[in-house]
């Protein structure tokens, strides 16, 4: 059974598409049943082309990606949900929406990471800004992955899913 992850962000245009790409990417290398979403509670429209190439930099396919609503994951027609992840401070403090898993709602954990689209500078500060935040939630999604996901206590992957995020 294939375990949904959905990753948030206010715009959904940088950090939760990291860490989509980021997550499938890995659980596609590890052979793991895992697919990772992302959204936004105000989506940009568009994915911020320094995201976009960094994941390419990196040797990711970034053709499918686009900014959009968590409103998507509220409907009976979306994926089973086992893991709701904010990556934002913004995202963290808005009201979320219901949504439902597998066996009820999901786990929900926050793991904040700076905007990288905030980066001041050169064009290559700015890259490396996308770059360092790129490997900082691939880094968490890898540990995520370590998991042994379909068969945790719901409790226990809440504890192990907060554990991962202060490291």
């Amino acid at each position: 059974m294939t375990t949904h992850v959905l990753i948030l962000c206010t715009h959904n245009s940088a950090r939760s598409v990291l860490g989509e790409a980021m997550l499938n990417h890995l659980a596609n290398r590890l052979g793991l049943e895992v697919q990772a979403h992302s959204a936004g509670s105000a989506p940009k429209g568009r994915i911020n082309p320094y995201a976009l190439r960094v994941l390419e930099e990196a040797g990711i396919e970034t053709g499918g990606f686009r900014s959009k609503s968590w409103d998507e994951f509220t409907t009976p027609d979306s994926p089973p949900l086992s893991i709701v992840i904010t990556v934002c401070d913004s995202a963290a403090a808005e009201a979320c929406p219901v949504f439902f898993g597998g066996q009820g709602q999901p786990v929900k954990v926050h793991w904040g990471y700076p905007d990288p689209s905030n980066a001041e500078g050169s064009e290559e500060d700015r890259r490396l800004a996308f770059e360092l935040t790129r490997q900082a939630i691939g880094y968490r999604m890898l540990q995520l992955l370590r998991l042994p996901l379909s068969g945790m206590p719901r409790q226990e992957l809440a504890e192990a899913l907060q554990a991962i995020g202060r490291s």
